[in-house]
């Protein structure tokens, strides 16, 4: 279970976030230890399993889009024994003696986001990334702008792409006509030169900078805006198809030579191998040749050249038996750890960053390497001026992979437990590797994030104070903390004077801040954007406590988690962030200062006043008459709460059969206990 959400976290980072924290190699290895284990244990093997999922279920703002077909992964191997094995896999699959000729295709497996084109009557009508393999993005706007794909497949007589020797006189003509369909799947990239120019604008304007091409090309394809889109250097290379109203060819390598004739880019490096060792042969020249290609590549692709072949092959889970990865390994390069510095991100997380003595690492010069976090330190046995090995595997960031001089005597390096920034409390919650800043209102690091959350729809509204207004506030010094919102009117004059803002724009903000001066307490809860706490929980604390202040009190209070925990709906992750925030004396005082400017109001709850309002009711055990979630309801009817936990506070538990480990606690403090058909009696006489 825990590896199988360690490769879920890594599959939605790499494929929704575009923001993967290991190498190509690592999560390749994380998969490969999954699989070992589910081959040894195989009564343990969920739906769910990394063997049987493919990529991440998209969850950006595009619409969502099936396949015709699955766009499969494929099987990696690392080394010249998986690649023979695999060639001999295929001729016992397919029934054929060991010395028969099994053709190969080989091509260079470029480092990009994969896409399909739908083209129905030789015109181009969807495009889609490849998502979980069943349901992608729709990306057909930002395609467009892409200058290798055609909106209109030509013929193969004249036209872009057509083959040599192809009749001059030939006519132009589409590829398919009607109702039929050709789909092409390939990878979105970006050039290593585009990329390096693209990072020099991006720096220049103070805008994102990314980590590497494929990255860059993933950011920008999934865009909603395609004009952003068209202003990136994109491109595409086509290895495959998807589903066919007929078929290319009976050949893969005639396939992608067809494909070539539409106009579209295949790789130059496409070859056809006859053996093993002719497979092994062109891998290593491509590897060779792997620095002076214009993209990146992490391996080399096989796939058996007929396609009826391919067809007896089939599939086995998310991968087809007919094709193979051939992944590169890593490249390595030693040097000494000169720093580590400490960055704060906009979500408070602390990140550490080993800064190197700079070495060439596969063409490339590394200066900067990623640490992750707390535990990778401490698990490297990383200390200032250690001599370290780094790799670049899959040309994502570089990571140290060995620490050569661990044994020599150096004191130990000592991971902050203060904000570098703010000087607030760095913590990590049970089960967590990340240290986060809990000085979530005060911290420079996090003070765009944090504002732009707490003026946002779900928060307090405040209409026209969007991401480019306060970016604009806090770079000329006037927001520092929520509370400095409220104090805006003072900069009336300097505003009118900004290019932009006139007397009614400025004056409808004034106005909308004002107007939020009184806010909804759940709302305000929400937005001082504690970890864990989302408006739902908001209310459910507000329910429970009434106002911020007494919410506070019990976050302080001895026993003030337990307590905390006890709220319906809590627990003890959301417990324990509420008391991280208020135990931060800096939140503290940024709160008092907040509440000096605005009143939030008490929750006011539509239960009405019986005996039973402000009680705190448990219950335990097997309800037989009615769900849990309807008995919850009765007691916030009557204007009780229902608890989860049995304390000193509790005013009654209501035990059903089997009813255990809470019904004893209540007998212990002296709670009341009753039973289901006494607790429907207090429900109809109310």
């Amino acid at each position: 279970m825990r590896l199988a959400r360690e490769i879920a976290r890594h599959d939605k980072l790499y494929h929704d976030a575009d923001t993967p924290e290991i190498s190509d190699a690592d999560y390749d290895a994380l998969v490969r230890e999954n699989r070992e284990l589910e081959e040894r244990f195989p009564h343990l093997v969920r739906a769910d399993s990394p063997s049987k999922r493919l990529g991440a279920p998209p969850t950006s703002a595009l619409a969502k889009v099936a396949h015709a077909r699955p766009m499969l992964s494929l099987e990696n191997a690392f080394s010249a024994d998986e690649v023979e094995e695999f060639v001999a896999r295929v001729k016992r699959f397919l029934a054929l003696p060991a010395d028969a000729f099994v053709a190969m295709t080989a091509e260079p497996k470029i480092d990009g986001l994969s896409c399909s084109l739908r083209y129905e009557g030789g015109e181009l009508v969807l495009a889609a990334t490849r998502g979980d393999g069943a349901v992608g993005e729709d990306v057909t706007p930002n395609v467009r702008t892409i200058g290798d794909v055609p909106e209109l497949l030509p013929g193969e007589g004249r036209g872009p792409g057509a083959p040599a020797g192809a009749a001059d006189a030939a006519p132009w003509a589409p590829a398919f006509a009607g109702e039929q369909v050709i789909e092409i799947r390939g990878e979105v990239y970006m050039s290593k030169a585009d990329f390096e120019a693209l990072n020099a604008r991006q720096e220049a304007a103070g805008g994102k900078i990314f980590a590497n091409p494929r990255n860059a090309a993933a950011g920008s394809l999934r865009q909603k805006d395609p004009s952003i889109t068209a202003a990136r250097p994109l491109r595409f290379l086509a290895h495959g198809w998807g589903e066919l109203s007929e078929p290319l060819a009976d050949t893969q390598y005639e396939a992608m030579k067809r494909i070539e004739s539409f106009g579209i880019p295949v790789a130059d490096l496409l070859v056809r191998c006859n053996s093993a060792e002719e497979m092994l042969a062109h891998y290593r020249a491509i590897e060779k040749a792997r620095a002076d290609l214009p993209f990146d590549i992490d391996g080399v692709v096989y796939k058996v050249d007929r396609l009826d072949w391919q067809e007896r092959l089939g599939q086995v889970a998310r991968a087809p038996r007919w094709g193979l990865a051939h992944k590169f390994p890593a490249e390595k390069a030693e040097t000494t750890l000169e720093a580590i510095d400490i960055q704060v991100g906009r979500t408070g997380k602390l990140t550490p960053v080993g800064r190197l003595t700079p070495v060439g690492v596969g063409g490339v010069i590394v200066a900067n390497v990623t640490l992750h976090n707390r535990d990778e330190i401490a698990r490297l046995g990383l200390r200032i001026g250690d001599r370290v090995r780094i790799q670049r595997a899959g040309d994502v960031i570089p990571q140290v992979v060995e620490n050569l001089t661990r044994d020599e005597p150096r004191p130990a390096y000592e991971f902050p437990t203060r904000c570098p920034e703010c000087g607030s409390e760095a913590v990590a919650e049970e089960g967590e590797v990340d240290v986060r800043c809990t000085g979530g209102l005060i911290c420079p690091a996090q003070r765009f994030e944090r504002l732009r959350h707490f003026v946002s729809r779900g928060a307090l509204d405040i209409e026209g104070l969007g991401e480019k207004s306060l970016a604009e506030f806090i770079e000329l010094g006037w927001l520092h903390s929520p509370a400095d919102i409220f104090r805006l009117h003072a900069h009336r004059a300097d505003l009118l004077g900004r290019e932009g803002w006139k007397e009614k724009s400025v004056d409808n903000l004034l106005a909308a801040i004002e107007a939020k001066r009184r806010p909804d307490g759940p709302r305000f809860l929400f937005g001082l954007g504690i970890r864990h706490v989302g408006i739902v929980t908001a209310k459910d604390l507000l329910k429970c406590f009434g106002t911020i202040e007494e919410l506070r009190r019990a976050a302080l209070s001895e026993g003030g988690q337990e307590e905390l925990s006890s709220v319906q709906g809590v627990g003890p992750v959301v417990a324990e962030a509420v008391h991280d925030f208020f135990h931060e004396p800096h939140n503290r005082e940024a709160l008092d200062d907040l509440l000096s400017e605005v009143s939030p109001q008490p929750f006011v709850s539509d239960a009405r006043q019986t005996e039973w309002s402000g009680k705190t009711i448990v219950f335990t055990g097997s309800l037989e008459t009615m769900s849990r979630d309807e008995a919850k309801a009765q007691a916030e009817r009557l204007g009780a709460r229902s608890a989860g936990s049995v304390s000193a506070k509790t005013d009654l538990v209501v035990a059903g059969p089997g009813a255990r480990s809470k019904l004893k606690k209540a007998e212990e403090l002296g709670v009341r206990v009753i039973n289901e058909a006494e607790w429907a009696q207090i429900v109809a006489e109310v």
